[in-house]
């Protein structure tokens, strides 16, 4: 008799083999000058991006910050922005098991803490993570206590609970309005005294990742709907777009994160919750 226990029940025999996934290898390109910047914007990517496709569309990394300055300069010449397209990380293939994990996101966090660290012993402007898909799983894992302003997660397959969402969770020490110092330990252990992030989320109708499950069984999946109102995110529109359309020139999600990232919050085009 066979008995099928799927592919969490193989794992959990041990009868799943799926050699590693290759290294995505790191590439940091920046936009601007951070240090004379008016703010500045962090994008995460997702998955199935390496060295060699960084800067091959408006979907990629390079692509993205080219697409996120020149929106932010039609919009607000006068206000300058720098942007980092940052592959720190192993972006995991899209065909792979490493992609239903968080493995490689959290590694790719403590990388990312100390990137953010370093990026604010050279800057005082306002620091945004603009995180897309497996992204978006990096940056709430990387984000408690770091010294950004805002939180923008898009395409996201699922984060963790919302009672324990990094963005949600109140700073350890005093909040004040300012950031006053910066200490970093050896893993990437970020103090400050700025409040946490405003947290940002949205989804092109287009988007396949709505389809998929979110939930997160043993090591297998990331956790709730960041769109779900129960998150307590602010949802911003997005437009019909797909999975890889949100630095597209012209559309509503484009327009939006640069908003955010030249922080004219009031301007971002809300979107209607889930069912309303």
């Amino acid at each position: 008799m066979r008995t099928r226990h799927g592919v969490l029940g193989m794992l959990a025999f041990g009868a799943l083999v799926i050699p590693p996934a290759p290294s995505s290898g790191r590439l940091v390109e920046v936009f601007g000058d951070p240090a004379t910047a008016d703010g500045v914007a962090i994008i995460v990517p997702g998955a199935d991006v390496t060295v060699k496709t960084f800067d091959t569309g408006h979907h990629r990394p390079g692509g993205s910050a080219r697409a996120l300055l020149a929106e932010a300069s039609r919009l607000d010449p006068d206000r300058r922005l720098a942007v980092v397209a940052w592959l720190g990380y192993d972006s995991p293939p899209t065909v792979s098991l490493d992609v239903m994990l968080d493995t490689s996101a959290t590694r790719g966090a403590a990388a990312l803490r100390r990137a953010v660290a370093d990026l604010r012993g050279r800057t005082a402007a306002p620091i945004t993570l603009l995180c897309h898909s497996y992204g978006s799983v990096v940056c709430v894992k990387a984000v408690p206590g770091l010294p950004v302003t805002d939180l923008v997660v898009f395409g996201s397959p699922g984060l963790e609970d919302p009672s324990s969402a990094a963005a949600l969770t109140p700073p350890r020490t005093p909040a004040a309005s300012t950031l006053t110092s910066t200490a970093t330990a050896p893993s990437g252990t970020v103090h400050r005294t700025s409040p946490p992030p405003r947290l940002w989320a949205g989804r092109g109708d287009g988007d396949w990742i709505r389809f998929v499950p979110k939930v997160k069984l043993g090591p297998l999946g990331f956790g709730a709907d960041p769109m779900d109102p129960a998150y307590g995110a602010r949802l911003f529109e997005v437009g019909a777009g797909g999975h890889s359309d949100y630095f597209r020139p012209g559309t509503a999600s484009l327009r939006n994160l640069a908003l955010i990232a030249l922080g004219r919050h009031d301007d971002v085009t809300r979107a209607p919750a889930a069912g309303t």
